[in-house]
């Protein structure tokens, strides 16, 4: 299908430095707040049963409403959503800083949630719309996945560096910045974004259908591990997640102007590409989780020493998502997705075969860097398939889908393999049983990733165009 016309002008580096910084902050804050967890829980007065969801409030909110974000950001104008979102993040960062009770903390945590669902799909379509199609926008999208890659650890060193020193309200007030200078920055440097001159509706009934659908799904994954998979609450929400979604594909087949166009779903890059960012989040997704746990209760290291820790694979997923941009450039995503999960494999079983009671960092550093290259590998080559054959004024749509599947993904592979690390949990002490159930996750997940080799094989072509 030909692309239409826009008339977004090609950017310099101003622009992308600021998508960038913002994918950052949505990283930023998918790890940064479980170092602090144990201090909000005693200045606050959570309960062990609430205390996950000021990290599941976000999870779930940012999940379920990351489809909507996306066609928000192609209907409503992208520069338009990515600016609103900055300025809903920098509010409810400001009121989780304050919070006095738990139930305004998870309030501030929704929140967040939903101006991240309305900021990462805006992000990932200004870099795929600003840029064309080929070797510009694959090192557009290496900087940002670099970015974006790099925060979900960065975010542990963050959340220790600032908690030691300034208490658990400064992981939050860290974003009001953050957020604020790059909303003002992004009037005068950020084009308009594209134009097409077509009038569209907006479909509430699929809108509100797909939301609700996503959001209950993400919900009883979250909550399955706490409450088990036979709990009538996980149960109830897994039926009407059922039946949401049935009622959005019904809605759909007779909508004037769908939420998710039919020619979007029928391209192969894009569906392809989604599913690699479901098993990408559903395994690599889940590393620094266990990592988390190592290094605290393995290693005994502080919170300030797990944050320093973590910027050992931070600093090899970004090498990872330069090397990536570069690979998909010369050889194509297909052959730079197995590639990197080839990699991945390798340093993922390595890491997991030297976890061990007694073991020391210098032990499981190779395994660490080699999976994080091949992470950051993946990363990159993925986002490429996502963006890959859509038409720039489509761009939200597709980075909603793409991101609805990395967050699905991730809820799933957290569940999951943490209900794999406590069947391997065995040992005399803490530390032999965090150890045992971490190498079962770990090796575990280094098998499942030949699923991301056989879903590259299906991806058409060898080169972007």
């Amino acid at each position: 299908m030909p692309r239409p016309p826009t008339t977004v002008a090609r950017t310099g580096g101003g622009a992308l430095a600021l998508l960038a910084i913002a994918q950052l902050i949505i990283s930023l804050d998918i790890n940064i707040v479980f170092v602090a967890l144990p201090d909000m829980a005693g200045s606050l007065g959570f309960t062990p049963q609430n205390l996950q969801w000021v990290v599941s409030a976000y999870t779930v909110v940012m999940g379920g409403f990351m489809l909507l974000g996306g066609r928000a950001a192609d209907i409503l104008g992208q520069k338009r959503t990515f600016i609103f979102a900055l300025w809903v993040y920098a509010v409810a960062s400001l009121i989780g800083g304050f919070a006095w009770s738990p139930e305004i903390l998870i309030g501030a945590r929704v929140l967040q949630g939903l101006g991240g669902a309305l900021l990462f799909p805006a992000t990932l379509s200004l870099v795929n719309s600003l840029h064309a199609e080929g070797p510009v926008r694959n090192r557009a999208l290496a900087i940002w996945g670099g970015a974006g890659a790099s925060g979900l650890t960065i975010g542990s060193l963050a959340g220790g560096v600032l908690t030691d020193l300034f208490g658990w309200s400064a992981v939050f007030f860290v974003n009001v910045p953050l957020a604020g200078i790059v909303a003002l920055l992004a009037w005068r440097i950020i084009p308009t974004g594209v134009r097409t001159g077509i009038r569209r509706g907006f479909d509430l009934p699929g809108a509100i259908t797909i939301t609700a659908a996503a959001t209950l799904a993400v919900f009883t994954l979250v909550q399955a591990p706490e409450s088990g998979w036979g709990h009538p609450v996980v149960l109830i929400g897994a039926a009407l997640a059922i039946l949401a979604a049935i009622a959005f594909a019904l809605i759909e087949r007779r909508a004037h102007d769908p939420l998710v166009p039919a020619h979007i779903v029928r391209n192969p890059s894009l569906i392809i590409g989604s599913l690699i960012t479901f098993l990408y989040m559903g395994t690599f997704g889940a590393i620094p989780y266990f990592m988390t746990t190592l290094f605290q209760k393995v290693l005994a290291f502080s919170p300030l020493q797990t944050g320093l820790a973590f910027l050992i694979p931070s600093a090899a997923i970004f090498i990872g998502t330069q090397l990536g941009g570069r690979a998909t450039t010369r050889l194509g995503p297909r052959p730079t997705l197995i590639i990197g999960a080839v990699v991945g494999i390798v340093g993922t079983a390595w890491f997991g075969l030297t976890v061990a009671s007694g073991a020391t960092l210098a032990l499981w550093v190779p395994g660490i860097v080699i999976s994080g290259l091949g992470q950051g590998i993946v990363w990159t080559a993925m986002w490429v398939a996502v963006g890959t054959g859509t038409a720039d004024a489509e761009q939200g749509t597709a980075s909603g889908i793409g991101a609805t599947a990395q967050n699905t993904g991730n809820a799933i592979g957290l569940a999951t393999f943490v209900a794999i690390g406590s069947a391997f949990a065995v040992g005399s002490t803490d530390a032999e049983r965090v150890a045992a159930g971490a190498q079962g996750a770990l090796t575990t997940l280094a098998a499942v990733l030949a699923a991301i080799i056989v879903a590259a094989l299906f991806l058409r072509g060898a080169r972007t165009r």
